[in-house]
């Protein structure tokens, strides 16, 4: 028999697929052991598949667990700048999304909106994981190595894949935006994957939060020139917003 903790647990599999302990404890207003014996049980009934940190759905085709550090940073000004980007997908459209956790929430909303019907081509993992068995989305992922804090494929068979796509619109992040160089990286993996989808995309959206602006870098993805827009959020500096207006570089504040 369950009770209403385990009927809970169960009506927050069947919205998004995938669940943490840590999320129910707080929502429930229970203690994270409390959750923990409820999954197991629930397994053990057959209801769900329980993983490292939380549970899938029984049957669930992609499951997923992230740096939470690297994904919960800054999460309230990521979350603005994804629901600002959502709005420059159209009905149709195909879009790239790369493995940032930007693109992660971007993810969540193209899923929360069924309103729009969208081909997502992604390497990462958590998107994946986020968009699978959505009606309203043809999720293609990316072939290649498993690797990165963030879980996405990479290497040489993700950028041959890349290769023979093409893209309405791209969405990806960076380490850094530096005005005088342009996207900046420190020189990984990913760097490789952002060149491509630049390559075979019509227009790509850079979504960073103020944090990533200035400093130094490592190596340049691609100029500043080759972005549609800059998608930030409020607390950019007006130093940078000035240097964005000299240099015709189109930039939304959320």
């Amino acid at each position: 028999m369950l009770n209403k903790r385990m009927e809970f647990i169960l009506e927050e599999l069947e919205e998004k697929n995938s669940i943490r302990v840590t999320d129910i404890s707080r929502l429930l207003e229970c203690s994270e052991v409390t959750v923990r014996n409820d999954i197991q049980k629930l397994e053990e009934m057959g209801l769900l598949n329980r993983v490292h940190g939380g549970a899938t759905k029984a049957g669930a085709s992609i499951a997923v667990f992230y740096n939470s550090e690297t994904v919960n940073k800054n999460a309230d000004k990521k979350q603005l700048i994804a629901q600002k980007a959502y709005e420059y997908i159209d009905d149709n459209d195909t879009i790239i999304l790369d493995d940032a956790s930007t693109s992660y929430y971007l993810a969540k909303v193209i899923k929360e909106n069924p309103g729009k019907h969208i081909l997502v081509i992604t390497n990462s993992l958590m998107a994946a994981g986020e968009l699978s068995n959505v009606k309203h989305v043809d999720l293609f992922l990316l072939g290649g190595q498993v690797g990165g804090k963030l879980s996405s494929t990479m290497g040489d068979v993700t950028i041959k894949n890349l290769e023979e796509c093409h893209a309405d619109k791209a969405f990806i992040s960076a380490h850094g935006v530096n005005f005088d160089a342009g996207i900046t990286s420190i020189g990984s993996p990913q760097m490789q994957i952002k060149k491509t989808i630049l390559k075979v995309s019509k227009e790509v959206y850079l979504l960073v939060d103020s944090s990533k602006f200035g400093g130094g870098y490592v190596l340049t993805v691609s100029p500043l020139s080759e972005i549609k827009k800059i998608i930030t959020d409020s607390e950019i500096k007006k130093e940078y917003l000035e240097m964005a207006r000299q240099r015709e570089v189109a930039i939304d504040i959320v």
